[in-house]
């Protein structure tokens, strides 16, 4: 199965969960629940950023797997060259900077890429006095970085997915307001206090986006 067809989602009939589990299996859930007249919406969310997806449920199965499979499009002029940068100046910088002469002897570069960077004369010079110099020192400052930020990125992609799909389902609910606050404070005490009378699946989906909660049966 594709990745596209794997992404995992959810489904909610109104303010009840249809399924949960990977796309096309959402999508032909979703296909015959609306062909059997339910009475409710039916929506379908993302379960890596709580937005909803559009789904084109028309035609056979084989129609839908097909359609839900293709990549998204790209969209055209988003890759531009500055505009003090005309293209064919920039293809042949591109063309001298991969020249054996811009190369140069030594060993190869094993991936790095040059970049400006700009600090404050007194960064250079300490940049200039830690050991390896100071592209070794921007390298391991950015590798820490990345490794202490990303428990911090990983909360915060999580409270967006809450935020989106209780936006999108819940927004009409009693305590919308302050769970929205109790969510990106990350008080979970103060989330399950502010969405105790909300539909039972909502409360738990919410809860699951946001904490990583498995199902409703344990809250």
């Amino acid at each position: 199965m594709s990745d596209l067809l794997s992404k995992p989602c959810t489904a909610f009939e109104g303010h009840r969960l249809l399924l949960a589990g990977p796309l096309v299996e959402v999508a032909l859930a979703v296909k015959e629940a609306t062909e059997s007249g339910s009475p409710n919406a039916v929506l379908v969310f993302d379960d890596a950023t709580g937005r909803v997806v559009d789904l084109d449920l028309r035609g056979s199965t084989a129609e839908i797997i097909e359609r839900l499979s293709r990549p998204p499009q790209a969209v055209a002029g988003r890759h531009r060259p500055p505009a003090s940068e005309p293209a064919e100046a920039t293809k042949a910088k591109a063309a001298k900077d991969e020249s054996p002469e811009a190369r140069g002897r030594g060993r190869p570069r094993l991936g790095v890429v040059a970049r400006e960077v700009t600090l404050l004369p007194k960064q250079w010079e300490w940049l200039a006095s830690q050991p390896g110099g100071a592209s070794a020192v921007l390298r391991r400052l950015v590798d820490d970085a990345r490794r202490n930020g990303g428990e911090r990125q990983a909360r915060r992609a999580a409270q967006e997915a809450a935020y989106h799909f209780m936006q999108a389902i819940a927004g009409d609910l009693p305590g919308y307001e302050e769970a929205t606050r109790a969510l990106f404070a990350n008080d979970r005490p103060g989330l399950e206090h502010c969405i105790a009378d909300w539909p039972h699946d909502i409360r738990a989906h919410a809860l699951r986006l946001a904490f990583g909660a498995p199902d409703g049966r344990s809250l």
